[in-house]
């Protein structure tokens, strides 16, 4: 457990800021380096993984890739590859009873909405 969190960008930094201060998030982590997806372009090291509490009880974690952008027109193209591919590992996992969910999110908001969706 840390005091602080290091964060890559200021988009980060700015979702981290919103996770501090949001009821549903029980806990959260800037995945480390070594955290890393395997894909057919390399590794892929996601930035976060969440506990999202949801209906007073039931718990979904997620692991979210944040960007200042949704659109894949913002990122390059060996980004926007890399991020297909972690949403098929982790689609690939959701065989498993309560399995990791995968998204891409600008802010807390999007991960919420995401919850309420499922």
């Amino acid at each position: 457990m840390y005091e602080q969190v290091v964060y890559d960008s200021d988009t980060e930094r700015t979702f981290a800021d919103q996770l501090e201060k949001n009821g549903a998030i029980r806990v959260y982590a800037k995945l480390p380096g070594w955290f890393t997806v395997p894909t057919p372009l390399g590794s892929y090291n996601p930035d976060w993984a969440l506990l999202v509490e949801k209906d007073g009880a039931e718990r979904l974690y997620f692991v979210v890739e944040t960007k200042s952008g949704l659109f894949a027109d913002d990122l390059r193209a060996k980004e926007r590859a890399k991020i297909a591919c972690g949403k098929a590992h982790f689609q690939a996992l959701q065989l498993r009873e309560a399995p990791a969910q995968y998204i891409v999110a600008r802010s807390v908001d999007d991960v919420l909405t995401s919850t309420a969706a499922q």
